[in-house]
């Protein structure tokens, strides 16, 4: 199969194409932030959830994006003055997202391009051909997170095992301490016996 033939290869094509067709519009209007589509993509989300607290742990299960990857986009959504983390009643270690006005501006600017783009890229598609499109990228979506899911178990179980192997091996190094302690290695349970004939005899002597 060729490369460009990939199914990878052709959602990460998508995506470039999306994000390049979102800036060029942004060019054009000049009085708009330059936002990325990610960052448009979680404007929305918390626009769309403000009844409820949202946690970073949310973005990662939304978008199905990895923690690190989480925590820069947060941060620099944060340092752009898009959101904000405030500590939660229950607990003041955790730290919910919330949109700030700069940020609800942002998205209702930019919802409006979205739909647009969504138009424009869905032209000479019939509504039948897009619920196939749609039911076929849901399919590759859950057949991937199953197998990430997969992967991080076996992951989680190989790195078990490692403890397992690593704490028994500190047990077994304890048991021979304890052995060397109580007899060490200098010591000597028999004594040369130099009348008997043998090459040792008990210590306590006795009859040969």
């Amino acid at each position: 199969m060729k490369r460009k033939d990939t199914i990878g290869f052709l959602i990460k094509t998508l995506d470039n194409l999306l994000f390049r067709n979102m800036a060029a519009y942004e060019i054009n209007q000049k009085k708009m932030d330059e936002v990325t589509v990610m960052h448009g993509w979680i404007l929305g989300f918390l626009y769309e959830n403000q009844g409820r607290d949202i946690f970073q742990k949310d973005i990662e299960t939304e978008f199905s994006i990895a923690r690190s990857t989480v925590t820069c986009i947060v941060k620099l959504m944060e340092k752009k003055g898009y959101i904000r983390r405030e500590s939660v009643v229950e607990d003041a270690r955790l730290k919910k997202l919330v949109l700030t006005e700069r940020g609800e501006k942002i998205h209702e600017q930019h919802i409006g391009y979205i739909d647009l783009l969504e138009e424009r890229c869905t032209r000479n598609i019939t509504p039948e051909e897009m619920r196939e499109f749609l039911a076929t990228a849901e399919k590759l979506k859950q057949n991937l997170e199953e197998d990430i899911g997969r992967w991080q178990r076996n992951s989680s179980r190989e790195n078990h095992k490692k403890e397992e192997i690593r704490q028994d091996g500190k047990d077994n190094f304890r048991t021979g301490e304890r052995v060397q302690e109580r007899f060490p290695a200098d010591s000597c349970f028999y004594d040369s016996g130099s009348n008997s004939g043998n090459d040792y005899s008990p210590v306590d002597g006795g009859d040969h």
